[in-house]
């Protein structure tokens, strides 16, 4: 037998018998009213991050964040350095000792001038030292980008995107983007869609430099090489232009590499080229090849012009994937076929 509720009952407010509860009411729970024809919404998880982006994330691992190791080539090149440093050191004072056995003037002359040296390897250390660190933090704000928005943390993606405003606060270009980014930042709650904006305003307008830039050195690369009497002069001019173009796409997107920086960038951009497979994202070699066929049966000269323009276009690609402070959410990645379509069409334009 059920219990009925108990009936409602008059009294009086100043009645000694009555006791006032100022605790606050329980929560009754929502109630969802919902068809029988409905489907069951199933929970929300968060979103898994996409798989090219765990390949940006890991070639980043292996180069631009990853330590010097104390392998068998970290060993070498240690005693390499060690022996170098030694041996320059004992130069450099044999060379001060007879300049002042000679004269004392002579003495003075070559300390300055070694003072000179060591005041300039010491700046160029440091100046390596905060390129290195800048683009260290540019990796680590890209993987952190990637976990936020898979994840929707609204606190998170506040502090990356304050991040990347600072980023680019020396910037004048990106005044207006900045500006609307921080202005979205205090009215957007959801923390994907606080990045989806950030990264419209602040990255596409790099992303189209960043390919424009990789559009002209894949032209430059196919035009000379296609024309060049010597193989060599092909590869001393098609390494140029690639260290030139991750230099520029680096600086880009706020990095400053120097010699260290793009020995390290280059060793991300090649654990890149290697977990992608090869020539290009959305691009399989099978398209590429068919793609340049035109050009290849005009002449053997131009079909390997356009074999280098790939692979310069290719590498800076994977640069810009490398060097981008956050993952493609808004927009797809580019492709090859994107940014130089002239490789497939045989017009050199």
């Amino acid at each position: 037998m059920t219990e009925r509720p108990p009936r409602p009952r008059a009294f009086r407010l100043d009645d000694k018998r009555v006791a006032v509860d100022d605790g606050p009411a329980p929560l009754a729970p929502a109630a969802i009213i919902q068809s029988e024809h409905d489907p069951i919404p199933p929970m929300t998880a968060p979103a898994a991050i996409d798989e090219a982006e765990l390949t940006v994330e890991a070639a980043q691992k292996s180069g631009v964040l990853s330590r010097w190791g104390l392998g068998l080539a970290g060993i070498l090149w240690t005693g390499f350095a060690g022996l170098a440093s030694l041996a320059f050191g004992l130069w450099a004072t044999n060379l001060i000792e007879g300049l002042f056995a000679k004269a004392e003037s002579l003495g003075l002359v070559g300390l300055i001038f070694a003072a000179l040296f060591v005041a300039g390897a010491i700046g160029l250390v440091v100046r390596e030292a905060l390129a290195l660190a800048r683009q260290t933090r540019i990796a680590e704000l890209h993987v952190a980008f990637a976990k936020a928005r898979a994840a929707d943390d609204r606190e998170a993606a506040r502090r990356l995107v304050a991040r990347l405003i600072a980023l680019y606060r020396d910037r004048p270009e990106t005044a207006r983007a900045r500006a609307e980014v921080a202005e979205a930042a205090a009215a957007i709650i959801d923390g994907r869609d606080l990045i989806d904006v950030a990264e419209r305003a602040l990255l596409r307008p790099l992303d189209e430099r960043a390919q424009g830039e990789i559009a002209d050195a894949a032209k430059r690369v196919s035009l000379v090489t296609a024309i060049s009497p010597r193989a060599i002069l092909d590869v001393i001019f098609v390494v140029a232009q690639i260290v030139r173009l991750v230099r520029r796409i680096a600086e880009i997107y706020g990095g400053r590499p120097g010699l260290l920086g793009l020995v390290k960038l280059a060793r991300s951009i090649g654990a890149h080229i290697a977990i992608t497979g090869g020539m290009a994202v959305g691009d399989s070699i099978i398209q590429q090849i068919i793609g340049h066929g035109v050009a290849s049966r005009i002449s053997a000269r131009m079909g390997e012009g356009v074999l280098n323009g790939l692979l310069t276009a290719r590498v800076g690609l994977s640069a810009l994937a490398i060097c981008r402070p956050a993952p493609f959410a808004v927009t797809k990645p580019p492709g090859v076929s994107d940014v130089a379509p002239f490789l497939f069409s045989g017009k050199g334009e």
